[in-house]
């Protein structure tokens, strides 16, 4: 009977630990969306080389979270709302790998347009990437503070990111109407705010993974949470 608290305790010590890990690996996911989107701007590609050399970290980060997240379930068989935080921290850990992918790609966009002469100066994108990394950041703040309604801040200002990517994407449809010279650059610098609404959509799958797990309801695929949350 005394081995129980024990137990408890290494448990509870258990799921700080994912805890930390999980915000570690925003916290470096963060920093290769800013990283790409600077050498982007910047026009430097060897700090782009550098983003993508460093992608396996987050590769390592991710596998290892899985692992760990798996062993809790097998070893503990929690319940309720450790069964709830274990299962989002899962969820979270994919869609931050995702999101360092998409730092991966701006990155290898950013080596590609330093070739070539600026098709114009940088304006809108660097706002996107500014609002999206928030969104990042503030998710993974929802989660720790187990926050409802930061969370969902993060899932509304996705509609403010998406209508930015559609400026950029009309802006860039005109130069390339204007001169067919530029669609090669322009189509980069679109895929490029792409990449970044894909970071936004990551953030708000956390956001919403944030209110599952306090409330234990699903908002996804729900214009409007419901009003009981």
């Amino acid at each position: 009977m005394q081995a129980k608290p024990h137990i408890d305790r290494h448990y509870d010590d258990e799921l700080r630990e994912l805890r930390r890990r999980v915000l570690e690996m925003g916290g470096f996911v963060e920093k290769q969306i800013a990283d790409a989107v600077r050498a982007l701007i910047e026009r430097d590609a060897k700090a782009a080389e550098k983003v993508i050399e460093r992608d396996h970290i987050v590769n390592r980060m991710d596998v290892e979270i899985d692992e760990m997240c798996l062993r809790l379930l097998a070893l503990h068989q929690p319940a309720g709302r450790d069964l709830r935080f274990i299962t989002t921290a899962m969820k979270i850990n994919a869609d931050l790998e995702r999101a360092g992918d998409m730092a991966e790609n701006i990155c290898e966009r950013a080596m590609e347009l330093s070739l070539e002469p600026q098709l114009k100066p940088y304006v809108d994108l660097p706002r996107m990437a500014r609002m999206t990394q928030e969104m990042l950041q503030d998710s993974l703040d929802a989660f720790v503070r187990e926050d409802v309604e930061m969370a969902l801040r993060v899932c509304r200002a996705d509609a403010a990111v998406d209508a930015l990517m559609e400026q950029i994407f009309r802006e860039l449809i005109s130069f390339m109407v204007e001169d067919p010279e530029t669609i090669s650059r322009a189509m980069r610098i679109i895929f490029v705010s792409k990449y970044l609404e894909r970071v936004a959509d990551h953030a708000t799958n956390i956001g919403e993974m944030v209110v599952f797990m306090v409330k234990g309801k699903s908002i996804r695929h729900l214009d409007e949470p419901p009003p009981d949350l």
